[in-house]
C-alpha cells in the first residue's frame, strides 16, 4: 500500500473580487482585449487598478504613516504570540495588505495576545481564531 503524502496547503496570493460594470464600459474593455492591448478582462482591470494606486501613491504612503500601519505581508506565528504573552504585551495588528495568523495558533492564545486587528486587504486565520477575535476585528 502506498504512503499518502499530504501536500502543503496552498494559500492564494490574491483575493477575488466582484465588480459591476456598465455594458458600454465592458464593451470598450472587450475591444481593447480583442485588439491585443490586454490578454483578458482581468488583465485590463488589474492594470487600471495599479495605475490608480500609482496615481495616489503619495496619499496612500502618508496615510499608512499617519495610521502607523504595516504595508505588505505580516505573519504572526505561535512563537511570536507566545513571546508577547510571556512579556505581558498586547498586540494591535494594523496591516495594509495581508495579515496571516499561523494555523496552529489557538483561540486562547489569540485572545491572550491580540487586542485589536485592523486589516485593509485580507486576514487569514483559522475559523476558530477569527470567531474568538470577532469583536476585536475592525
Amino acid at each position: 500500500m502506498a504512503d499518502i503524502v499530504k501536500l502543503r496547503d496552498r494559500t492564494p496570493d490574491s483575493e477575488k473580487i466582484t465588480i459591476n460594470l456598465g455594458y458600454v464600459d465592458l464593451g470598450r474593455i472587450d475591444l481593447l482585449v480583442q485588439e491585443g492591448f490586454y490578454s483578458n478582462r482581468s488583465d485590463f482591470i488589474r492594470t487600471a487598478i495599479r495605475n490608480q494606486l500609482g496615481t495616489h501613491e503619495t496619499t496612500v504612503s502618508q496615510s499608512i504613516e499617519r495610521h502607523t500601519m504595516e504595508l505588505g505581508l505580516r505573519y504572526y506565528s505561535t512563537a511570536d504570540l507566545e513571546a508577547l504573552r510571556d512579556a505581558g504585551e498586547i498586540l494591535h495588528v494594523r496591516v495594509v495588505g495581508l495579515a496571516r495568523i499561523a494555523p496552529d495558533v489557538t483561540p486562547e492564545l489569540a485572545l491572550q495576545t491580540i487586542g485589536s486587528i485592523t486589516v485593509l486587504g485580507a486576514l487569514q486565520a483559522s475559523k476558530e481564531v477569527k470567531t474568538a477575535l470577532a469583536a476585536r476585528i475592525h
